[in-house]
């Protein structure tokens, strides 16, 4: 909760992945609160109120999970929400090539790879160009963590696409600081 509050200020995406990581967590813990608690919430150096309030959160994103039927893989909503809000903000950022080169550039840098991803699923099992950049950084993320090597090959196209993520949240916080856009999405 005090760190999902904290990236959710600083970077969307770090946010994401963030989630993403605590759905896995609470996974591994069979979405048992008692398990959570003991592996998660108890190491933090807080007080009672502030680990009631995590222990609350926590016991939300169970709730979500079930009720979402994400138990065993997916994501929850607000997950969901996120990558659909970047989306968007992705597609009014590329329609307004003239006022954001930067960003249309260094989405061309990162399309090749992006494509390469794509192309290792079934065209029906293909997830948008922004959530294929996701589950790569949170693919290799688990990489790192598990103490796995990755290739050169793959950890250039990880820099490019954790380039380009990272300029989408830095537009993402602009918007939410002063709207880049109008109502409409064709605004320029």
């Amino acid at each position: 909760m005090i760190i999902a509050k904290q990236k959710r200020q600083e970077n969307i995406a770090e946010y994401l992945l963030y989630l993403w990581q605590v759905e896995d967590l609470l996974r591994a813990c069979n979405l048992d609160i008692d398990k959570v608690e003991k592996a998660v919430i108890g190491r933090y150096d807080v007080d009672d109120k502030t680990r009631n309030e995590i222990k609350d959160w926590y016991e939300s994103l169970i709730k979500m999970m079930e009720l979402e039927n994400v138990r065993e893989r997916g994501h929850i909503r607000v997950c969901h929400n996120v990558l659909i809000r970047l989306n968007d903000l992705h597609m009014q950022l590329l329609a307004n090539q003239d006022r954001f080169p930067d960003y249309h550039a260094d989405y061309y840098r990162t399309l090749p790879f992006i494509v390469q991803l794509r192309a290792t699923l079934p065209e029906q099992e293909r997830p948008s160009e922004l959530e294929t950049c996701f589950n790569a950084l949170y693919g290799v993320m688990m990489l790192h963590l598990q103490g796995k090597e990755i290739s050169q090959d793959t950890a250039a196209a990880i820099s490019q696409i954790s380039h380009f993520i990272g300029m989408l949240a830095a537009y993402y916080k602009r918007d939410e600081e002063k709207p880049l856009f109008g109502d409409d999405l064709n605004d320029n």
